[in-house]
């Protein structure tokens, strides 16, 4: 290939990819900040309150748990059969139909329209970060500060969403804010095309050669028997959000698959482990362990999409901005502190302090800690209402969005590099898989926090209690007003004092742990 165009230093082709996940990603946030508050406010309105949150978690979660499944099966697609490019396409163009669709108020298109956007994820969300890994080599000083660059271009599209969706979902009904997702989508492809025409990606991403022309039952051509079993799938997904709660052996519905995949992914990656070097199989397992650790301060910070939305909505006193709105402020942090952290660790590279991987694993969970501890903290200020200072909101953000750029895009970029070439498209959907659990289980949380105050049980005696006595101010996370916003508050505010110990004690297990992992990365840093 001949020598890339470069732009601050990076291949010209990251900002192109930059920009398409900005819009994508737009779509995606803009959809997510509506999501809860439309079922809560506007769907389903024959339901008390109390069970309309908890529909609206257990679609929230089952939505996020197949949204990051998918790009398991689409990763896998892309590696063998018909390359990042097609896959991109395919799945973008997916999503658009179900943000459009998403703009009519009808059950069965509602639960259409999810399932078009999580087999559209599937297909376009690996293979946008694979490409991003193909720019750069091993070793490659560059990666990291790519990698955080490239993930502030899915964090402005993750502010500007809330702010003009939730705008028009608020001013003109929540269906305009959906169509606008959509037209997000659009405008990404659009530009990935335009970069495709300009070369910017060299020979990246084509379909591999021996399935170019190659046809399925001497029918549909490979590619295109992709595009139409995508479509034709889209049902099942649908039943799948609408039919979360089902038991089935014992176990919710959700509960079942994603233990079901966990088995089978293990497996994949257990046998490939012994299909490649020692020290390639040793880097495998390190991909395996950081997106454990991601899968736990995803299954925290996702609180984000539901509970913390609606506690912004219940028991915070918002100005400037409404509770979809507030889904902007950990994006807007991200845009001032993506250059700033990019240019940290290559400042630090430089005078050989950079914390290596697991370290700001371990970092990053530490950080959250706090942002939750924050929040619970916040009930120490309320006021007669039970509603607490917008302040504390904006600070536990700004924890949770420091702890972000600690473990998030620093994890997609080791998976990108521990992974060997033939694999990395699947170990970056394994390194999604984890965010599948991380919204269940987020989900599942949420709930905890569904009740009513004058329904809450006192937390048992112990470590746990007095900890989150002490934090919240609220004796066994209970009170005794009568004031449902104190009683809404006094809910809220255990269940995130809960969170913060949680993983202040996950994050130490992971400074315990770090000289080990960092001897399995072999040299990478």
């Amino acid at each position: 290939m001949p020598e890339e165009k470069t732009f601050m230093g990076h291949p010209i082709g990251l900002f192109y990819l930059f920009f398409v996940e900005l819009w994508e990603r737009f779509s995606y946030y803009g959809m997510r900040a509506l999501l809860v508050l439309y079922i809560v406010d506007e769907f389903f309105l024959d339901m008390a309150v109390e069970d309309r949150k908890i529909l609206a978690f257990g679609i929230f979660g089952a939505y996020g748990s197949l949204v990051y499944a998918t790009p398991i099966i689409g990763g896998m697609i892309a590696d063998k059969f018909i390359g990042f490019r097609k896959s991109i396409f395919l799945g973008g163009f997916i999503m658009a139909l179900g943000h459009f669709t998403m703009a009519f108020q009808n059950e069965v298109t509602f639960y259409i329209a999810l399932g078009l956007l999580i087999v559209g994820n599937g297909f376009f969300k690996p293979n946008i970060a694979a490409l991003v890994g193909t720019l750069y080599g091993e070793n490659d000083s560059r990666r990291d500060g790519g990698f955080t660059i490239f993930y502030m271009g899915v964090n402005v599209g993750a502010m500007l969403s809330p702010l003009l969706c939730g705008w028009l979902g608020h001013t003109y009904g929540w269906h305009y804010g959906f169509a606008l997702a959509g037209f997000g989508m659009v405008l990404g492809l659009a530009i990935f095309q335009l970069g495709l025409n300009k070369g910017i990606l060299g020979d990246r991403g084509y379909q591999p050669k021996k399935y170019r022309g190659k046809k399925v039952g001497g029918l549909l051509e490979v590619d295109k028997f992709t595009y139409l079993a995508g479509f034709a799938v889209v049902p099942i997904f649908a039943m799948l959000v609408y039919s979360n709660n089902m038991i089935i052996f014992g176990q919710g519905l959700m509960s079942f698959i994603l233990i079901t995949a966990l088995i089978g992914v293990l497996g994949i990656i257990i046998y490939r482990c012994t299909q490649v070097s020692r020290v390639e199989a040793h880097r495998l397992v390190v991909v395996v362990i950081l997106a454990f650790f991601i899968m736990v301060f995803w299954s925290f910070f996702e609180q984000a999409g539901s509970s913390l939305t609606l506690f912004a909505n219940e028991n915070v006193n918002l100005f400037w901005i409404d509770a979809a709105q507030t889904n902007a402020i950990n994006p807007f942090y991200i845009i001032i502190l993506a250059f700033p952290f990019s240019m940290l660790w290559l400042y630090l590279t430089k005078f050989k302090m950079n914390p290596n991987t697991p370290i700001k694993s371990a970092l990053g969970l530490a950080q959250l800690a706090l942002g939750f501890f924050i929040f619970a903290y916040s009930a120490n200020f309320m006021d007669a209402d039970g509603n607490v200072p917008f302040f504390f909101l904006l600070v536990g953000y700004l924890l949770l969005t420091t702890g972000e750029l600690f473990i998030s895009p620093i994890g997609l970029s080791k998976a990108t590099e521990l992974s060997p070439a033939k694999y990395v498209s699947f170990m970056v959907a394994v390194f999604y898989m984890s965010s599948s659990f991380a919204h269940y289980v987020a989900g599942a949380i949420a709930k905890l926090t569904a009740k009513s105050g004058a329904d809450q049980e006192g937390m048992e005696p112990g470590i746990m209690n007095d900890i989150v006595s002490y934090v919240t101010g609220f004796a066994n996370g209970t009170t005794d007003s009568v004031v449902e916003g104190v009683q809404r508050l006094a809910v809220y505010t255990s269940v995130f004092a809960q969170i913060g110990v949680v993983a202040m004690c996950i994050a130490l297990g992971a400074f315990i742990l770090s000289p080990a992992i960092k001897k399995l990365m072999h040299g990478i840093h």
